[in-house]
């Protein structure tokens, strides 16, 4: 018999910008993590399912559908599984209220932890002023970083060929460009602004792809980052803590093939 894996058992698991869809999605990375990785609850914190890329042209591989199916069968062996669709997943707004396969659609939730702290959790779109006032500008922009994840792929494979270590173009941006610092910086301190107004000790996020757990004036702020170049989830622990879990490689994989194989034999019973 195979050897067991290690999986870790976290109280509750915040995921958001998974971007499956698109080619920059890193579905591979996130099928890993949910392999080695356990919760009670699961957050699914929008733009799980990029709609925009989708509408321009079809691109499902195997492996986001794998996701998918590994999603649904945390579901079916037990934990409570919340979605709050973003911006690029708004086709799913319409069915708030809903559950599917045993996954919840909510327009946001509330998160109690371990230590009695209460957060509000919300993809964020909401608090983009690009989002809200000139999406024009947001696809626009959406393309834009779409070519910079292609340019920058071709780039780290060649600094890996000279032996150096990989190198994010948008990540070093988003910190050293004073427009994107400031524009972080705002977003950070409305939410953090607006669960204080729903009495709230912290929010929980997604959206601008800048995994960060921080205090802004007594609330804590707390975003996902995302499964496109981060690769980043939150993660709540049994004392009610909210920690960053960056999942950059692949682990053994072990006896997980065998779980494998019965996501897809329950898939196909299902069909």
């Amino acid at each position: 018999m195979a050897k067991q894996d290690r999986i870790t058992r976290h109280r509750a698991i915040f995921m958001s910008d998974l971007h499956l869809g698109t080619r920059s999605c890193q579905a591979e990375l996130v099928l890993d993590f949910l392999r080695h990785n356990e919760a009670d609850t699961f957050y699914l914190v929008g733009d799980i399912v990029d709609g925009w890329r989708l509408r321009g042209g079809w691109y499902w591989p195997q492996s986001h559908n794998d996701v998918m199916q590994k999603l649904l069968r945390k579901v079916r062996r037990g934990a409570h599984m919340v979605f709050i669709p973003g911006n690029h997943d708004e086709f799913a707004r319409q069915f708030f209220g809903l559950s599917f396969g045993g996954i919840e659609i909510r327009r946001n939730a509330v998160h109690t932890a371990a230590d009695g702290r209460r957060y509000w959790v919300t993809h964020g779109d909401e608090f983009d002023v690009v989002v809200r006032h000139a999406k024009w500008l947001a696809f626009f922009g959406d393309w834009a970083y779409d070519a910079a994840i292609f340019i920058n792929t071709h780039f780290n494979r060649a600094r890996r060929l000279l032996g150096f270590g990989y190198w994010s173009f948008s990540a070093w941006a988003k910190l050293k460009v004073k427009n994107a610092v400031n524009f972080i910086g705002a977003f950070e301190r409305e939410l953090a602004a607006e669960a204080r107004k729903r009495g709230a000790d912290g929010v929980i996020c997604g959206h601008i792809h800048h995994a960060a757990v921080r205090q802004i004036d007594g609330v804590t702020y707390v975003n996902t980052g995302d499964f496109v170049e981060s690769c980043t989830v939150v993660v709540e622990r049994d004392d009610g803590k909210m920690e960053i879990v960056r999942w950059a490689k692949l682990e053994p994989r072990g006896s997980t093939l065998e779980e494998d194989h019965a996501d897809k034999a329950e898939a196909k019973a299902a069909a």
